[in-house]
């Protein structure tokens, strides 16, 4: 018989036979840094001529890349599913190898985490059903079907005034705010589309009618004076657009640090740290804002406001005398309404510093001057831009938050637009300030995306302990603090950290 043909030989390439040269570490470091890029445990940075293979999963971004060296975790749909009560036979299912075992362990942390961020929300702002249900019961409801708890504001912001009013719903006694907007103030059109946050004023119904009597409005022509003798013949009370809020505000942010110097001299560890958690919220609320195509209004500390949280005995004490408020952003306009006529002459000198080469945006520019006055730090429009000095303001250092916020305040007014931080890193920053990965970290081990990795992990199991012994004890539970401490730990990333820590160290 003639011989078969002979097989083709099979070319090898090199580019996948022979192990590429490995990298210096300082390259590795730098591609680090890169979100683009991810770096396997153990191994320098991925070759630039060797894409992936396996294709991203509908889970996975370009923004998040999974490591190879990670531990493999099992699908997040059944781990949400898991409990301490989950069978056996389906639990020996999901650990085949030590690396399952501890996917699904961080795969269940993390579920956890986001269960309990949702739980702690819904305290917060109230189950969503019932919120739209009193929506509803308060559709064409007037001043009459409300009963006026207080003939003064509550609180006065710079666009508005603020009176507590009860209403009666489903059995019981609920609370909230009726808020008249000063004239030309109003956002009414913005704020009914804005959805639900915890950073922003919750509209529950709007009407116009003649303000009653006995409600006092300093300034507005025709409304009642505070005189104690009724006048022969009064005028009639004006007819007001009123809006229905659901948060009933205590004070605006520029009362607040007015009357907080002696505390901040005082307790500064705890005074920054609370400044921190209101600048995160406001940066929380402003992210949300842009995803609806929609920007604050003139955002000053006189248009912010403080919403008490409940805090428990314990709390209070633990505290010093600290309570953190929820911060409310209350001005809303579209991004088309930019041209809108200015409301004072100092938002005016604001716009036109907007006009300069190369400024920051408002947003910015209005967070960098909040950091200083939160502080408690003077600073005018014509440091901000560089007009007679190329330094800001100096802030004092007085807590271990001190530097962190200055560093932070520097890049969100940087005049080099390629160094200037946006909102969305700012926030990072802040979150960084507050729960680490603090500098001391890297003391010891150099900066990597294996230790940022492995310190995310055990501080989720960290976190998830304490709500655990603190359930269990007599401690408070859970407020805003926790959620937000909730949020970070639910959604960061080792890259994040990387790139964080970077700018802020």
């Amino acid at each position: 018989d003639p011989l078969p043909p002979p097989l083709p030989k099979k070319q090898l390439q090199r580019a996948e036979s022979l192990p590429a040269p490995a990298p210096s570490h300082d390259d590795a470091e730098a591609r680090a840094g890169s979100i683009l890029y991810s770096i396997p445990a153990g191994q320098g940075a991925p070759p630039r001529d060797r894409p992936s293979k396996k294709p991203l999963s509908k889970s996975q971004s370009l923004g998040e890349p999974l490591a190879p060296g990670s531990p493999q975790k099992a699908p997040s749909g059944s781990l949400k599913e898991l409990t301490f009560g989950t069978g056996d036979g389906e639990l020996g299912q999901l650990l085949e190898s030590p690396a399952a075992v501890s996917g699904v362990v961080l795969g269940c942390q993390e579920a956890s985490l986001a269960r309990l961020s949702a739980l702690l929300q819904e305290e917060l702002l109230g189950p969503e059903e019932r919120q739209q249900l009193l929506e509803a019961e308060l559709l064409g409801k007037r001043w009459a079907a409300l009963g006026v708890l207080e003939p003064q504001p509550c609180c006065q912001s710079g666009d508005a005034w603020y009176f507590r009013v009860g209403f009666t719903f489903q059995h019981s006694q609920l609370q909230f705010a009726a808020k008249v907007p000063k004239p030309c103030c109003s956002s009414l059109g913005v704020q009914s589309s804005l959805g639900t946050h915890c950073s922003i004023q919750r509209l529950l119904g709007r009407f116009t009618d003649r303000l009653p009597r006995e409600l006092l409005l300093p300034g507005i022509p025709g409304a009642q004076s505070p005189s104690r003798e009724e006048p022969a013949c009064p005028a009639p009370q004006p007819v007001l657009q009123v809006l229905l809020c659901a948060e009933v505000p205590q004070q605006t942010l520029a009362e607040f640090v007015k009357g907080s110097h002696a505390l901040h001299r005082s307790s500064p560890g705890h005074y920054e740290r609370l400044g921190c958690l209101l600048l995160l919220q406001l940066c929380m609320g402003l992210e949300h804002l842009r995803g609806q195509n929609v920007v604050q209004g003139d955002l000053c500390p006189e248009n912010l406001l403080l919403v008490q949280c409940p805090c428990p005995p314990q709390r209070q004490k633990e505290l010093l005398g600290l309570s953190l408020p929820r911060l409310l952003i209350s001005s809303f306009f579209k991004v088309q309404e930019k041209q809108r006529p200015c409301s004072s002459s100092q938002e005016l000198d604001w716009s036109r510093a907007l006009a300069a080469p190369s400024p920051p945006t408002a947003a910015e520019l209005n967070l960098g001057r909040l950091i200083y006055q939160i502080l408690h730090v003077d600073i005018s429009l014509e440091d901000i831009l560089s007009f007679r000095s190329k330094r800001l303001p100096e802030i004092p250092s007085l807590s271990i938050y001190s530097a962190g916020l200055k560093r932070l305040a520097s890049l969100l007014l940087h005049r080099d637009p390629h160094q200037r931080v946006s909102i969305l890193q700012a926030r990072a920053i802040l979150q960084v300030l507050l729960w680490g990965p603090r500098q001391e970290l890297f003391a010891r081990s150099r900066k990597s995306l294996e230790l940022l990795r492995s310190w995310l992990q055990v501080k989720r199991a960290l976190l998830l302990l304490r709500f655990a012994e603190n359930s269990a004890g007599a401690a408070a539970s859970p407020g805003l603090e926790e959620w937000l401490c909730c949020q970070y730990f639910q959604g960061v990333t080792e890259h994040t950290l990387y790139q964080v820590t970077q700018v802020l160290y």
